[in-house]
């Protein structure tokens, strides 16, 4: 389980005095905290990974906004946190794994044009979560439905 995995290293980086990557570690259980408080239930590991997927792509937005503002100090910490934050996610797929998963996924749901996009989506997102930048995956279903 990822929320006891996260404890365990927790304590570790504790132990260890790690301070920059105990606060990253504290961030994530916050959030999934947070995520549990507000709707009232025990997250298991795929709601884990939406939790750090979101939390992935918040910080990948600031590195952009801070690169931009000439702001290396923070771009850099940023980083470690993406850094942090993906060794909890599973192992990214290929280019030939995500498209082989979009044919599929049109083939199983019938989709015909772009009308039929939150169908194919609805069914990739268990699938990809975490493993996959789902905007680059959208733009892909775009295209093989548009043409």
């Amino acid at each position: 389980m990822l929320k006891a995995r996260l404890q365990a290293d927790m304590k570790a980086a504790m132990k260890a005095g790690d301070k920059a990557r105990l606060g990253v570690i504290r961030l994530i259980n916050a959030a999934i905290k947070q995520r549990e408080v507000d709707e009232r239930v025990e997250l298991d590991d795929t709601q884990v990974l939406v939790v750090l997927d979101k939390m992935l792509k918040q910080r990948r937005d600031s590195v952009t906004q801070y690169q931009d503002a000439g702001r290396e100090d923070l771009a850099a910490q940023e980083r470690f946190e993406i850094q942090v934050c993906q060794e909890y996610m599973p192992a990214a797929l290929s280019e030939d794994e995500i498209a082989a998963l979009i044919t599929a996924a049109i083939a199983d749901t019938g989709a015909a044009g772009m009308k039929d996009m939150g169908k194919v989506m609805a069914a990739l997102k268990p699938k990809l979560q975490g493993r996959a930048d789902m905007a680059a995956v959208s733009a892909k279903i775009k295209a093989k439905l548009a043409g």
